[in-house]
């Protein structure tokens, strides 16, 4: 009980950083710059992670960290980008809080971990939450919009799962800095044939980078894969929802935006949500599934 408390804190830290960055993005960093911001948020934060980890890829694993990077890193903050360009933020962030739910799919397609009824519940739960807090804005719905967000939910969820399903024979940072530099190195040629020469950066934009580098991608990644290795994928992707929640409370108490009950309300359904995945959660290690998978294959 007290390992599943502390990996879910450590969990907890990815959603909470990724939900900052709406406010320090907004606040700090250029506009119109989505995809080299994603360049400069990925590849020095893989660095980072490489200098402390000193491992690089061997065998299985540079194909592993290309596929990886591009679901978990690369593609995904491409399809986020369109996603933003095309829907309103409330409906963009309602699609994506049904990830839970597509997290227990994929890990029961991909490593045989079946989807319990209270998490799923406790994902209902969560959706419902999340609409509550955000929907009821304006704004027009774009089907390709709709697809982009979807899909990266979907690319996402599978691409994590991955990640928890190969994590049994390789360093934690090492396969994270992989990641990043493979998803960041992806975007590199898009993002100059899309947006041009990679913005220039005045004082506040460097320090909104250094925390959006440092915090919200090489801490926050290593803790929600971290997360993935320790506990069922229907819990992490529960704890996921703090991600809205951290967008809404940062852009009331920095930004003076106003907190409606409605948006009380949506916060206390989704904090349900995760103490509800969170009591039904055993601590599980990437090594205990790779031990019965093999046993499986043996038997």
């Amino acid at each position: 009980m007290e390992a599943t408390w502390r990996w879910t804190l450590i969990t907890a830290i990815a959603p909470i950083a990724w939900g900052s960055n709406y406010y320090v993005t907004r606040e700090f960093l250029p506009a119109d710059s989505a995809l080299w911001g994603a360049v400069i948020r990925a590849l020095p934060a893989g660095l980072l992670l490489l200098l402390i980890a000193r491992r690089r890829p061997r065998g299985a694993w540079w194909w592993r960290s290309a596929l990886l990077g591009a679901m978990n890193v690369g593609a995904f903050f491409a399809l986020i980008y369109l996603a933003a360009q095309q829907l309103p933020t409330s409906i963009a962030s309602t699609i994506m809080a049904a990830s839970p739910i597509a997290l227990m799919l994929m890990a029961w397609a991909l490593m045989a971990e079946r989807p319990r009824v209270v998490p799923l519940v406790g994902a209902a739960i969560g959706i419902a939450g999340v609409a509550t807090m955000l929907l009821g804005g304006g704004g027009s719905v774009s089907a390709l919009g709709v697809a982009a967000s979807i899909t990266a939910m979907l690319m996402s969820a599978a691409g994590y799962v991955l990640a928890k399903r190969w994590s049994g024979d390789v360093d934690l940072l090492a396969s994270t800095a992989w990641q990043l530099l493979a998803g960041g190195l992806l975007l590199v040629v898009p993002a100059a044939l899309v947006e041009g020469a990679p913005p220039a950066l005045d004082a506040p934009a460097l320090l909104g980078f250094a925390y959006v580098t440092v915090i919200a991608t090489a801490l926050a990644f290593v803790a929600w894969f971290g997360g993935l290795r320790h506990l069922p994928a229907s819990t992490v992707g529960l704890i996921g929802l703090l991600n809205p929640v951290t967008g809404v409370l940062l852009g009331t108490l920095l930004a003076g935006e106003l907190l409606t009950w409605r948006q009380l309300f949506g916060m206390a359904l989704v904090l349900g949500a995760i103490l509800v995945g969170r009591a039904t959660a055993p601590v599980w290690p990437a090594s205990r599934w790779l031990s019965v998978h093999r046993r499986r294959l043996a038997s």
